[in-house]
């Protein structure tokens, strides 16, 4: 189960990065505008916002083995899809795709709760590692791909072999032993609402802003050096660093958390170091990039203590599902009007200095919120 969950969550961004790493040669064979393009770009993060919602219902419809198992196949089937037709097929398919990947989202850290209660945190930092490791995998390797197979579709299409190998390592792994007899439970009936819960709303804004940094920064860390004078083959290294941070990070990070009573330190140290990030892509980009890079980079480390956070705020497998469901759909939404807003004020401006002192002021917010959100307490 353990493996199973790792390869479920090595999955769960390659179907992005895998794109966005060709999306210049998608676009010219295809043969689509710009808005076509942006509303790609826009549909992971708005999918997986909305199809969130659906994850506590399939939990307790299906059990939450056989939830994952079908949301896997959706995602192989989506992957498979996009690359066989025009514009609206890749625009379904990678819909459907991101489909399969936001229940995934919801449910995998439910099954962490349920089938590995000792050892949440170590759990939750492989799961997050894995998924780092697959976003920067696709980011790396879909180029090259393409370059073997001489044309974008087979690249991209290529990924659904992996996801196929995790529905199958998924499924043996839902068959046996105690963890398979937690994950294959049927989630209970939900009991009162969570909206009526300020700490769920908390957390629910703190995984938004949290995401917000991390689509802010990868949508658009590459132009913010290039415009300070970088050349474009060192900003995209220097973009796949603060990706490959997010391995050892989620590593580290949750363990640590699993073991204090409080998450609130690590919260805030996390954000001191985001905050001196961006203000050094701010005030001075060209000084230091890899320093600041490397700031941000292990800053973007509350990803997975918000996972964690999710798990340790709630006192049961339901509230775990409802609460990540929350946090993830509502969340994604928030982040979603990141890129786009960053983008659009550098526009007005001409500078990135203001978007960048914005981005510090949600930074602010972000840590003050998780403080809140890691104090020990439940929903």
């Amino acid at each position: 189960m353990a493996i199973g969950v790792a390869l479920a969550a090595a999955n769960l961004r390659p179907a992005v990065t895998g794109l966005a790493s060709v999306l210049g040669d998608v676009r010219t064979s295809l043969g689509v505008s710009t808005a076509w393009t942006s509303a790609l770009t826009a549909v992971p993060t708005l999918c997986f916002g909305a199809a969130a919602f659906l994850a506590p219902w399939l939990g307790r419809r299906l059990g939450m083995a056989r939830a994952v198992g079908l949301s896997l196949a959706v995602l192989t089937v989506g992957l498979v899809l996009r690359v066989l037709d025009g514009p609206l097929t890749v625009l379904g398919g990678t819909f459907v795709a991101c489909a399969g990947i936001a229940v995934c989202n919801v449910l995998i850290p439910v099954v962490v709760k349920e089938s590995f209660p000792g050892r949440v945190g170590l759990v939750t930092g492989v799961y997050t590692a894995a998924l780092a490791a697959g976003a920067a995998l696709g980011a790396a390797f879909t180029p090259g791909l393409e370059s073997f197979f001489g044309s974008w579709r087979p690249a991209v299409g290529a990924w659904a072999l992996l996801s196929l190998a995790a529905l199958l390592v998924w499924t043996a792994g839902a068959r046996h032993g105690t963890a398979a007899r937690t994950a294959a439970t049927r989630l209970p009936a939900p009991g009162r609402s969570l909206f009526r819960s300020p700490l769920a709303w908390v957390v629910t804004v703190f995984f938004g802003l949290q995401s917000l940094l991390a689509y802010t920064v990868m949508g658009w860390l590459p132009q913010i050096l290039g415009d300070a004078g970088v050349d474009r083959t060192t900003a995209g290294l220097l973009l796949a660093v603060t990706m490959v941070l997010g391995v050892p990070v989620s590593l580290i990070v949750p363990p640590l958390a699993a073991r204090r009573r409080s998450q609130s330190g690590l919260v805030v140290a996390l954000g001191a170091l985001s905050v001196l990030g961006v203000l050094g892509l701010a005030l001075a980009p060209a000084a230091a990039p890899g320093l600041w890079v490397v700031l941000v980079g292990v800053g973007m480390g509350m990803f997975p203590l918000a996972l964690v956070i999710i798990s340790l705020r709630t006192a049961n497998s339901a509230d775990t599902a409802r609460l990540s469901a929350m946090a993830q759909s509502i969340g994604y939404l928030i982040s979603a009007s990141g890129p786009f807003a960053f983008g659009v004020l550098r526009g007005a401006t001409g500078t990135w200095t203001v978007s960048m002192l914005l981005l510090v002021v949600l930074l602010v917010l972000l840590t003050v919120l998780g403080y809140v959100a890691g104090r020990p307490r439940t929903v």
